[in-house]
């Protein structure tokens, strides 16, 4: 029976999308793997703090410089190379890594990582433009970030107890062959269209066709559309309350004010992460209900504007609350994950996967930018107290301050939210 004229099973949709799905999951891994290893990378390499932050750091560094060019080449190459190469690059700078006899060569290995695995989302999105419906695309979007908390999650407890057993050199060795494997199974099965497996395809007609422009001109070409860019800026507002508050200083705050121990505060991050994620898988259905972006997109704004307005300047909550409320401002700053579909719909299809990097960068930047600039406040605002550890004791005040440039983010979100342009739901075609 011919095939031609009808969609491709949704089976087959989602293993595409699936495999790759498993390169984003690894680079999430990948991520948070350092955090778990820290006595072993320490000792082996006499690494001081500074030189252990830079060392996890290269791998954001090369990671947010690839999403625009990602876009781009994947407009061009097409996800299956670039999914195939970025899943073969990520196991050599893997097996780099765990084989790095020096500082220097661990850093070059987590730097090929951050690169090379960053091109897994960008490329993910393309197959999704490509092999599902368009009402699928913001639910893959939402799917795609749980599948990568479940990566982080992997390099938490079972990253440790591999470790405690065979050593980390081996579990990265271990890593680079899974990965390795992925490669493999993305080349076998991963096709950039489903016309090329005999199906029809669900990616919209262009009637301007190919550009046969440079790639800096096809960049141009989509900045040039008013919600590309505006969608760059907007996301890290509500993406760094995850991204810096779950990622790096949500553990200290809840410490030093709020009772919690260590492990305990590293659990309720988790359930932020979480909660973050998988509300995301909704974020999309809703918004396609109600057939806007725009309207869910600034609700969930001011509602997690509110709760972090709450968690930061009003003191002395109970834990149970406390923890009720960064969940809840977990859930309602999923909403970011819209920006993904909102950018797709708002530019020719033929610059989807320029526009998805420009966009994933977009929420990058706001983990990137408001990490160190938290940091940074912090430390103005320090009294010269320590702990019993001899760590840094920053006073509540302190933490107030810092935390409140995310109000400052969220207020320019919001304003250039009201300037976008409603899609409807509905792609671009010109």
């Amino acid at each position: 029976m011919s095939l031609a004229g009808s969609p491709p099973p949704a089976t087959l949709a989602w293993l595409v999308w699936g495999l790759g799905a498993a390169l984003y999951l690894i680079a999430f891994y990948q991520r948070v793997a350092p955090a778990v290893l820290v006595q072993e990378l320490t000792r082996e390499f006499a690494l001081s703090g500074a030189a252990l932050g830079n060392l996890s750091a290269f791998y954001f560094y090369s990671y947010v410089a690839v999403q625009i060019p990602t876009g781009l080449i994947a407009d061009r190459w097409g996800p299956r190379r670039l999914l195939t190469v970025g899943a073969s690059l990520t196991a050599a700078g893997t097996l780099l890594f765990a084989l790095a006899p020096t500082p220097w060569v661990a850093n070059a290995g987590r730097m090929v990582i951050g690169a090379a695995a960053g091109v897994a989302f960008v490329a993910m999105l393309k197959l999704a433009s490509h092999w599902m419906p368009a009402r699928r695309f913001a639910m893959a979007s939402g799917m795609a970030l749980f599948i990568g908390v479940v990566g982080a999650t992997l390099a938490g407890a079972p990253l440790r107890l591999a470790a405690d057993a065979v050593g980390w050199r081996v579990v990265m060795g271990v890593s680079a062959l899974v990965t390795a494997l992925v490669a493999i199974a993305i080349w076998l099965v991963v096709r950039d269209d489903p016309a090329e497996r005999g199906y029809t395809s669900y990616f919209p007609h262009d009637p301007g066709g190919s550009t046969g422009q440079s790639v800096w001109a096809d960049l141009r070409a989509v900045l040039a559309y008013r919600n590309a860019w505006l969608l760059y800026v907007i996301p890290g507002g509500i993406s760094c309350i995850a991204l810096m508050f779950g990622g790096l200083w949500g553990v200290p705050f809840l410490t030093l004010h709020y009772g919690f121990s260590t492990p305990q505060a590293a659990l309720v991050m988790s359930l932020l992460l979480v909660f973050w994620s998988a509300a995301s898988i909704a974020c999309g259905p809703l918004s396609q209900k109600l057939g806007s972006r725009k309207v869910p997109y600034i609700a969930g704004v001011v509602a997690s504007m509110i709760l972090w307005a709450l968690i930061v300047w009003v003191p002395g909550w109970s834990q149970p609350v406390l923890i009720a409320l960064i969940v809840a401002v977990g859930i309602t700053s999923s909403v970011f994950v819209l920006g993904f579909a909102f950018a797709k719909e708002s530019v020719p299809p033929r610059y989807a996967g320029t526009v998805s990097g420009i966009a994933n960068m977009g929420v990058m930047t706001g983990g990137m930018v408001m990490q160190p600039l938290v940091g940074w406040m912090l430390d103005r605002n320090w009294s010269g107290a320590l702990t019993a550890g001899g760590a840094r004791f920053y006073e509540l005040g302190a933490f107030q301050q810092a935390f409140s440039l995310v109000f400052l983010w969220g207020a320019i979100s919001l304003t250039l939210l009201a300037l976008t342009q409603e899609t409807h739901c509905r792609q671009r075609l010109r």
